[in-house]
């Protein structure tokens, strides 16, 4: 009986089971979809829900499809998950499904399509339909009053998918001069200035060719104090501050800069029990991006430099130390000069010491002693110089001095240590002693009599000179070829090293082919953020060098305009600033999928190697 029972077993294996495997398996993997859902017709600054949904919970790498900028996305992807449980006739089935949700803002009238999203489900990548929305005029000004009693209230937490105003959040930038001379300091200041519930802010300082600047270090939680601005209470803190040495004269510019805050908002509409069990939460990040202006900082020029002016720009005073008064021949000495004040203390020369001929010096142990302050550079540079007297006697050290530009008084100040006087006595060494009676003081270097030249020296006929001989006219002629021809040549490099403007548009491509070999190297390791941003430096670095425009002028505008003035075909251009445009906006796309990366390498790439080979044709 059992034997029987067996066999029908493996019968039922070795047929049905074969038979479900191949037949309702695949089925069940066919119906697996992702279906994405949005109104079709909203209005202009109407809020509204973006979702996907798929029919399991066994996915993996949810990327959304390109949403246009006239659609800005205020929170997402928010991920839900569903389950339900049926029990018929003793028969058990299960249903699971996950959703992806977005609220998105209509910003602008038009037509857009947001493109296919992609999931993957058991290894498989799976595509949703595409959406078009059709935007079309004014959203009703109502249902604003909850959001408007909760501020009156006092309350910092808005509900989710509220709008965040640049009057809600904004940076406000600010100097403490804005009139400075040459390499003197400058305190620029960000401060931030809130109504709603910022938790964080990044944003970096670029690079300034013309600026020497370091960043104050600030404490890093943040304290938060009121501060009333157009009648509204604003909780407001120094976010971030920079100590900004000048380099160059003139108006320059400090540029603005993109901060990115994380802004939280409560999610009213979030079921307690399926938080608890789906891990939802009622609150949600928004992301928002704070733009800093920029900021003019006029530079006048250092008056007419002196001779021995030390480079630096502030308050200085100098003093000396000498470790000993009096020493012996050969045995070294320790001058200790020390440069103190407040300004641009890193920048300034190492101070000359003069000191006897007799002695040696060696190249001083310089210590940094400064602190970076609201002022600028505080403290103290400290050299330490060591020489060594090489005979007996009695020496003056005269004082050192240090000249720097007063910021106080607008004028050249000189500054002096005392002086020393130095007993040396006999020592042990050779040179001690000037006695030129034995071998010893044949050794003495740097004086007035040198010892008589011994051993044999070979002896030259009355009339045998190399002046006036065939040879020295056949030298003087090959050198004098020689030093025609290196004159030449590097007269032309000096000149073309002066045109500062030709040598950056001769290494503009080369320039912009490295940035994108740089980012190429970003897209193989999956980097969007980083590929996007190193992208932007070649474009953008190429035509700025290319055709020698100031980063301050760099527009799409002005840049179509240089290249139709240069020949540059009109399709070319529409190429170019269409990389610049879709590099820009996949910065900001979420889910942004490699093929996105190729399509806009391959666009920049294409579009620089066009508008070099126009740049050829209309030189030949």
């Amino acid at each position: 009986m059992t034997s029987s029972i067996f066999d029908k077993v493996q019968r039922w294996v070795k047929w049905v089971l074969p038979f479900y495997l191949f037949t309702f398996l695949p089925l069940s993997l066919l119906s697996q979809t992702l279906k994405g859902s949005a109104p079709s017709n909203v209005s202009v600054g109407e809020q509204f829900r973006l979702s996907y949904t798929v029919n399991t919970q066994d996915v993996s790498d949810f990327r959304a499809g390109n949403i246009p900028e006239e659609l800005d996305v205020l929170i997402g992807p928010n991920r839900s998950m569903q389950s339900s449980y049926q029990m018929i006739n003793g028969h058990t089935s299960s249903t699971s499904s996950i959703t992806y949700t977005y609220i998105v803002c209509a910003t602008k009238n038009g037509t857009f399509t947001i493109s296919p999203a992609h999931v993957v489900v058991n290894g498989k990548s799976i595509a949703s339909n595409a959406l078009t929305i059709k935007v079309s005029g004014t959203a009703q000004s109502g249902g604003s009053s909850r959001q408007r009693q909760n501020d009156d209230d006092g309350g910092e937490m808005r509900d989710a998918g509220s709008h965040i105003s640049g009057s809600d959040l904004f940076i406000k930038v600010s100097a403490n001069k804005k009139r400075v001379h040459e390499q003197e300091p400058i305190l620029l200041t960000y401060k931030v200035y809130t109504l709603v519930s910022l938790t964080q802010l990044r944003g970096d300082m670029p690079d300034l060719k013309s600026f020497y600047s370091q960043e104050v270090d600030l404490p890093q939680q943040k304290s938060f104090s009121v501060e009333t601005v157009n009648g509204r209470p604003y909780r407001t803190c120094t976010w971030s501050q920079y100590v900004m040495f000048p380099q160059m004269t003139g108006k320059l510019l400090i540029p603005s800069i993109t901060f990115e805050g994380i802004v939280v908002q409560q999610n009213r509409s979030v079921d307690p029990f399926e938080a608890f069990f789906n891990g939802g939460s009622g609150y949600v990040e928004v992301k928002k991006k704070i733009v800093a202006p920029g900021i003019e900082i006029q530079v006048d020029p250092l008056p007419e430099r002196p001779a021995n002016f030390s480079g630096g720009v502030g308050q200085f005073n100098i003093s000396a130390q000498l470790d000993k008064t009096s020493t012996k021949a050969n045995d070294p000495v320790s001058l200790r000069i020390i440069v103190s004040g407040v300004g641009n203390l890193k920048l300034i020369k190492q101070p000359v010491i003069n000191i006897p001929k007799d002695f040696d010096k060696y190249d001083p142990k310089i210590t940094d002693q400064t602190q970076l302050t609201s002022n600028g550079l505080e403290g103290s540079k400290i050299y330490d110089f060591l020489i060594v007297p090489r005979h007996q006697g009695k020496y003056e050290i005269p004082p050192v001095e240090f000249t720097y530009f007063d910021t106080t008084s607008g004028s050249y100040k000189t500054a002096r240590s005392e002086s020393f006087t130095l007993d040396v006595a006999k020592g042990s060494g050779a040179g001690a002693v000037n006695d030129f009676t034995d071998q010893a003081g044949l050794q003495e270097l740097n004086k007035d009599i040198r010892y008589i030249k011994t051993g044999e020296a070979s002896q030259k006929g009355l009339d045998n000179f190399f002046f006036g001989s065939v040879a020295y006219w056949v030298t003087l002629v090959v050198l004098a070829l020689i030093f025609i021809s290196l004159f030449i040549v590097f007269r032309q490099r000096a000149i073309d090293n002066a045109n500062v403007t030709k040598m950056r548009g001769k290494k503009a491509n080369k320039v912009a082919t490295k940035r994108l070999k740089k980012a190429a190297l970003l897209m193989a390791e999956n980097k969007p953020s980083e590929f996007y941003d190193e992208v932007l430096r070649a474009l953008w670095g190429y035509v700025g060098d290319k055709m020698n425009i100031p980063v301050e002028q760099l527009s799409h505008d002005n840049i179509s305009q240089r290249l139709s003035e240069r020949q540059v075909d009109a399709e070319v251009i529409s190429q170019f600033i269409e990389a610049l445009d879709e590099c820009e906006f996949e910065r900001y796309a979420p889910g942004d999928p490699k093929g996105n990366m190729e399509k806009v390498y391959e666009k920049a790439m294409t579009a620089i190697e066009k508008i070099e080979e126009t740049f050829k044709k209309v030189k030949k």
